[in-house]
């Protein structure tokens, strides 16, 4: 028996192309080449990897890197047993010395000092050193280094060198179109189609809010679970907010309704017209006063304290007036209500 069997994978995962990925990859295996995957969270990365390695028969072994992983943890260690003192393969060690694909995901989560280890195998050496015990890997013919991570995770702390980065080929990962990403969700989970198209709709307004008081988007996956658990006869609007709300904010206050409801909510930017001609300052402002306003105010309310800013915009009274008005109002319908 083969030490990699194990990791072959047995059933063919569920994976919906969204260019030519699935051709480029097999053109960048057949040559060998290291891949390098980017893209936000929940997008598709390692399901893409697993449907590639099943579609080329080849095992898979995954690495969910961290801070604290070490070289050894990849390459392997000495440990003791009654026999004494074995050697015992790492993951990296053991797919490059029998031929199968090892994934590291996260990459940028390891230590840069550990990740230098894999620099060998993705030049024309194709060699792993195992300084430890003296060893020389020659990779296998079938081996082949695939890594992924979230350029939005990527600082001065957390980042590939560019002496890394320039042994791979990439692949640029974004989240499918509507309709495709419909079709995944309810795929996956089993929900109606109308209602995946729902659940996609409320994770693109999300994602207009990256940078404007969330982190990160509503991601696929996420779309996911609020699928599942729609399937399962789960109130929609519990679903939602236990799996789309919860995991990506920690606010106590958080303005959500039915998913009906979230899909008429209102965008930004359908009254970028009305301050066109502002200044960056009341652009920035508008943006960070719309979240707040967001969590306090139903849509029709939105509505309504655009407008407002819009009509005292055209005044030309100045920024300052409008400006205040944005920041002040989301504060006071926390407090008494929108009723006002």
């Amino acid at each position: 028996m083969n030490e990699l069997d194990q990791y072959k994978i047995a059933k063919e995962p569920f994976y919906q192309p969204q260019n030519d990925e699935i051709d480029m990859y097999t053109a960048a295996y057949m040559n060998r080449m290291p891949v390098m995957l980017k893209g936000p969270t929940g997008c598709g990365k390692s399901r893409f990897v697993e449907y590639m390695a099943y579609k080329l028969g080849k095992p898979l072994i995954t690495v969910a890197c961290n801070e604290d992983m070490s070289a050894s943890d990849l390459v392997g260690r000495f440990l003791l047993d009654k026999e004494g003192t074995i050697w015992k393969d790492g993951p990296l060690a053991m797919a490059a010395r029998y031929g199968g694909i090892c994934y590291l995901d996260e990459v940028v989560e390891a230590r840069q000092d550990t990740t230098v280890v894999i620099h060998p195998l993705t030049d024309y050496r194709r060699t792993l050193p195992l300084d430890k015990k003296g060893e020389l890997i020659e990779a296998h013919p079938d081996f082949q280094l695939v890594i992924s991570y979230n350029p939005g995770y990527q600082n001065l702390m957390k980042d590939l060198k560019q002496s890394t980065k320039q042994r791979f080929c990439g692949f640029n990962f974004q989240y499918p179109d509507e309709k495709t990403e419909a079709h995944i969700i309810s795929k996956e989970s089993g929900v109606d189609p109308k209602i995946a198209l729902k659940l996609v709709q409320i994770a693109q307004r999300a994602r207009n809010l990256v940078g404007h008081g969330l982190d990160e988007g509503i991601s696929t996956r996420l779309c996911i679970y609020a699928g599942q658990l729609i399937a399962n006869k789960v109130n929609e609007k519990s679903a939602c907010k236990i799996a789309m709300v919860n995991p990506i904010t920690d606010l106590s206050l958080i303005h959500i309704s039915e998913p009906t409801r979230l899909l008429s909510a209102v965008q930004l930017s359908d009254f970028e017209q009305k301050f066109r001609d502002s200044s960056d300052i009341l652009h920035d402002a508008l943006a960070g006063s719309f979240v707040e306003a967001s969590k306090v105010m139903s849509p029709n309310g939105l509505k309504v304290y655009l407008d407002g800013a819009g009509a005292l915009h055209a005044m030309g009274k100045g920024e300052d007036m409008v400006i205040s008005f944005l920041e002040e109002t989301p504060m006071v319908v926390r407090e008494v209500g929108e009723s006002i």
